[in-house]
């Protein structure tokens, strides 16, 4: 090891794509645009979007970062992050951080012949109305589209965002 470098990696190592994470790989990389919100207890809104997928090199993992802002001013609305471990079988497990402090598992399906990612939480944790959360992403000519349903402990899973990006 170089005296220099810290690190215990070796400094040539090549970043390769692990097996599992190919099927999704069109996901990899920052996408932008869009989307509108809304819910019986709330009132309807607009938001842009960016989301990042990326790779650690050789894990059988995505990473994903997530931040919304209001379109009007700019300012700052909502952001997570996690990972997506999708399995040669065609099933995919979702862990997400939310910056208003829920967490959510997710587990679901993903089909590389639709381009359709269908996510439904096994476990919303650290919230005090939000029941579950279900998640769909399909890739529609190119953009990534998604739409987001959420129940509560007063309301059924309804329809609460949705959103079409285009990747950068």
């Amino acid at each position: 090891m170089d005296k220099n470098n810290t690190s215990p990696a070796p400094e040539s190592s090549l970043a390769v794509c692990h097996p599992a994470v190919a099927p999704l790989s069109y996901l990899l990389g920052k996408w932008r645009g869009e989307g509108e919100g809304g819910y019986p207890t709330i009132n309807s809104f607009s938001y842009g979007e960016e989301l990042h997928f990326y790779h650690p090199p050789n894990k059988p993992v995505i990473g994903y970062t997530q931040k919304t802002w209001k379109l009007s001013s700019g300012e700052p609305m909502h952001s997570e992050s996690g990972y997506w471990r999708p399995k040669p079988n065609g099933t995919i497990e979702v862990v997400i951080a939310q910056s208003n402090g829920l967490v959510e598992v997710q587990k679901g399906t993903f089909s590389t012949e639709d381009n359709v990612i269908q996510l439904q939480s096994e476990l919303v944790g650290n919230a005090s109305k939000v029941t579950g959360i279900r998640r769909c992403f399909r890739l529609v000519e190119g953009d990534l589209c998604y739409e987001v349903d959420m129940a509560t402990n007063t309301v059924t899973l309804q329809p609460h965002l949705k959103a079409k990006l285009k990747k950068l």
